[in-house]
């Protein structure tokens, strides 16, 4: 069934080419950019994007793409950068990318109190939305955002309906599959005509993402870490250029101990577990000193049970998806699997392949460095050669879906030492142009354990089971049971006081009324 569903999927994008090919770029391919018709050619999930917009119907999906790639051309969209956009408008702080919704997308904040109607400057306005959008879309590859539109202070002199269209659009037509859902805080009623304009513009197959919310609502979309303290979170992020806002990602700590940095100093907790790190390593090496016996079977089973172990542990984290870069295949391509407290197994894999014939240095960035051990997570690796990277969270600490990881990789010159020291200075040279980014977010797979148990999870689970444990649920199960009689007991005798006690008040009313009549 899924075989079938690809290949239908593979003959649609055929077909979609095929014909923006025949039907469009031949009369006006003047009117695009050629990296877009080339990216068009090469890049199935971008064709399929919009074929997943337009339900899968072809006509519509080429109509979509020529005005998508037409927009695209007159924008500029391929040469947009910081250089594009007016500095006073990067300052301004009304719309960047930041934090995470409770399900792990991207924020798009547009705070509209800092935006006032001017025709002069609508069109910078436009150009910074598509500069974010474009920016991102480069970086995550298909993975949708959420829309924080922040109507909090907002008077009538921010209200234009024109810029609004054009976010929609930008959702709508030139960025489909993008929008996860577009979140309205704290609307003004004088705004309520408004939007339902905006309904009309978003269409049926967009309008259920449509969310308003107030104050008491917004936590139902963002957890309080990621919300400013004036929709009541706790998030101390202030906005503020330059640099351009990012995903704040940082150095994560290795686990021997904290990785030095040449833009982060380690702290106070990283220093204490680097010093206890230390200080059992040199317990270990004391203890290597001494001689001690050993007789060759406790060597053979000692070796036998550690290649047990790791076998175990590369049989369960063995990635199977595989991200393609120009410097190095990445597995898995988009998701970290962790395993939940439950199952006792909470590390996961990244495996790096170097697919050029230069050595590549690489380190490993996170969002949420105090949570994560990585090792190793700044070296490199040979042409060819592959470099198991193991990920465990710390201690007790929660694996969250709004957590991510970034995997930052540059070519070095044949010359180039691959040492600690070599390797920050590399870091510190290297043009950002040069250096290969993916992102990769966290997951956390479920225990299997059932809450309550039923015959059908009795019988899967009885092999994994004592006849002890068995028994102990058993008796639970018959305790609840017990328990719920005796309450629809209690309700069951409740009832009929009611009804009885009922009938004795209409008795009485009905012998009150006879007695005056």
């Amino acid at each position: 069934m899924a075989e079938n569903h690809a290949q239908n999927k593979a003959k649609l994008v055929c077909e979609i080419r095929r014909r923006f090919e025949a039907d469009y770029v031949s009369d006006k391919s003047d009117k695009y950019d050629p990296r877009d018709v080339e990216r068009l050619q090469e890049d199935d999930n971008w064709v399929e994007s919009y074929l997943h917009w337009r339900h899968n119907v072809v006509d519509e999906t080429v109509k979509m793409i020529d005005e998508s790639f037409q927009w695209r051309k007159e924008f500029s969209v391929n040469d947009l950068s910081e250089s594009s956009i007016p500095r006073w408008l990067l300052e301004l702080g009304g719309i960047y990318l930041h934090g995470y919704d409770k399900e792990g997308n991207k924020l798009f904040w547009i705070r509209v109190k800092y935006h006032v109607k001017d025709q002069k400057t609508i069109m910078d306005k436009k150009k910074l939305i598509a500069f974010w959008l474009e920016r991102y879309a480069k970086r995550e590859n298909g993975k949708p955002v959420t829309v924080m539109f922040d109507l909090s202070e907002t008077g009538l002199n921010s209200i234009d309906m024109d810029f609004v269209r054009f976010i929609i659009n930008c959702f709508r037509v030139y960025y489909p599959k993008y929008l996860s859902k577009m979140v309205i805080f704290d609307m003004p009623w004088i705004m309520n005509a408004a939007f339902r304009v905006v309904k009309g513009w978003l269409g049926p197959e967009a309008v259920s993402l449509l969310k308003f919310a107030s104050k008491n609502e917004i936590q139902d979309y963002v957890n309080v870490e990621y919300l400013p303290p004036h929709m009541g979170g706790t998030d101390p992020f202030k906005y503020s250029y330059p640099p351009l806002v990012d995903d704040d990602f940082q150095t994560p700590l290795c686990e021997n101990g904290p990785v030095a940095s040449e833009d982060e100093t380690s702290s106070r907790e990283d220093i204490e577990s680097d010093g206890k790190e230390t200080l059992e390593t040199v317990s270990n090496e004391e203890q290597t000193v001494l001689p001690k016996k050993v007789n060759s079977t406790e060597l053979t089973s000692k070796a036998e049970e550690n290649e047990k172990v790791d076998s175990k542990n590369k049989a369960f984290k063995k990635p199977l998806s595989v991200f393609k870069g120009p410097l190095l295949h990445i597995s898995p391509a988009e998701e970290l699997y962790f395993g939940s407290t439950e199952s006792g197994e909470k590390k996961t894999l990244i495996v790096l392949t170097n697919v050029t014939k230069n050595v590549v240095a690489f380190k490993v960035r996170t969002t949420a460095p105090e949570k994560y051990r990585v090792k190793p997570s700044n070296s490199s690796c040979d042409p060819g050669a592959s470099v198991d990277i193991v990920v465990s969270p710390h201690g007790g600490l929660t694996v969250s879906a709004q957590d991510r990881f970034l995997i930052m990789a540059a070519e070095m010159e044949q010359s180039s030492g691959t040492g600690p020291a070599e390797l920050t200075q590399f870091w510190k040279e290297v043009p950002r142009n040069k250096v290969m980014e993916h992102r990769l977010r966290c997951h956390t797979v479920e225990s299997s354990k059932p809450n309550t148990l039923t015959l059908k999870d009795n019988a899967l689970n009885m092999s994994d089971k004592t006849s002890e444990d068995i028994y102990l649920q058993l008796n639970r199960l018959l305790e609840s049971n017990s328990k719920l009689e005796d309450h629809l007991q209690r309700c069951i005798w409740f009832q009929q006081l009611l009804l009885a006690l009922t009938m004795l008040l209409l008795a009485l009313v009905v012998t009150f009324y006879s007695s005056y009549h």
